[in-house]
């Protein structure tokens, strides 16, 4: 809660950042959806980078760092899902067969 009063968005922003990350897990464990899945976290991941960046800082309560980092290895690992499955991914096809 610490985070979002934080940032001003409290209680509505980690409900909602909590059913996106909800529905990224759901879709990243089904084959035929999971770039998508990885494309909803790696937004979700983004935003949470950028405000550690900007409005609360690397280190939050003492934290060490710790939920910037896995903010980061979240992303990174999503990015990798994006990646080997953008064969799977409608608009990216549309424009790589012509």
């Amino acid at each position: 809660m610490y985070i979002f009063s934080t940032l001003g968005i409290e209680p509505e922003g980690r409900i909602g950042s909590g059913i996106a990350e909800l529905i990224a897990a759901v879709l990243l464990l089904i084959p035929q959806v999971a770039w998508a899945g990885g494309l909803l976290a790696m937004g979700v991941m983004a935003g949470a980078i950028f405000s550690h960046l900007t409005k609360l800082g690397i280190e939050v309560q003492g934290d060490g760092g710790q939920l910037f980092f896995l903010a980061i290895i979240v992303f990174v690992a999503c990015a990798v899902v994006v990646f080997l499955r953008k064969k799977q991914i409608p608009i990216l096809n549309k424009f790589l067969s012509k």
